[in-house]
C-alpha cells in the first residue's frame, strides 16, 4: 500500500472523517480532493447542507495535504486557521471538496506554514464555500526542545 493509500484510508476510517463519510478521490503533496455525500443527517434546522460539515471537509482535505507536504519523520503539521466563505446552500447530491497548496512561507518561531486555498463544489460544479485554511509545520526536535523546557520547569 503506498503513502497516499495509507493516508486515505486513515483518514477515511476514522474519526469525524468516516463520521461524516469523507472519501479522498485525490491525493497529492500540492493538490487533494474529497467528496462527502449530502446527507439529512448533516442538514442544520433549514434542510440545508450545515456550514461545519462543509469547513470539516475543506479542512480535512487540507489537513490531508499538510501532511503529504511534509516530512513526518522530522516536522509536526498542525491545522491554526481556518477562513471560508459561504456562498450557496448545499441541498443534495454529493460536495466536493478541494485543497491547493498556495505557498509556504516562515512562521515567526519554528518551522513554516502553508497556506492552501479550498473550495467546496456541489455536484453541478458551483462554488458552495471557499477559503483558506493555514497549516503550520514545526521541527519536531523543536517541540522536543519546548516539552523538555516546559518539564525542567516543573521541577523544584
Amino acid at each position: 500500500m503506498s503513502e497516499t493509500e495509507i493516508t486515505s484510508a486513515m483518514r477515511e476510517q476514522t474519526g469525524l472523517n468516516h463520521l461524516l463519510g469523507i472519501h479522498f478521490t485525490k491525493l497529492g503533496a500540492d493538490e487533494l480532493e474529497a467528496v462527502m455525500p449530502i446527507t439529512p443527517d448533516l442538514f442544520q434546522p433549514f434542510g440545508l447542507l450545515h456550514g461545519g460539515a462543509t469547513i470539516a471537509l475543506l479542512e480535512a482535505v487540507a489537513s490531508a495535504g499538510g501532511e503529504l507536504a511534509s516530512d513526518l519523520d522530522t516536522e509536526q503539521p498542525f491545522g491554526v486557521e481556518v477562513s471560508v466563505r459561504h456562498r450557496k446552500p448545499g441541498k443534495a447530491g454529493n460536495v466536493r471538496g478541494v485543497a491547493r497548496l498556495a505557498e509556504k512561507v516562515p512562521s515567526s518561531r519554528a518551522g513554516y506554514k502553508q497556506i492552501w486555498d479550498v473550495a467546496a463544489y456541489d455536484d453541478e460544479g458551483d462554488v458552495i464555500s471557499e477559503g483558506h485554511v493555514v497549516v503550520k509545520v514545526v521541527p519536531k526536535a523543536y517541540l522536543a526542545q519546548k516539552e523538555a523546557e516546559r518539564e525542567a520547569a516543573k521541577r523544584p
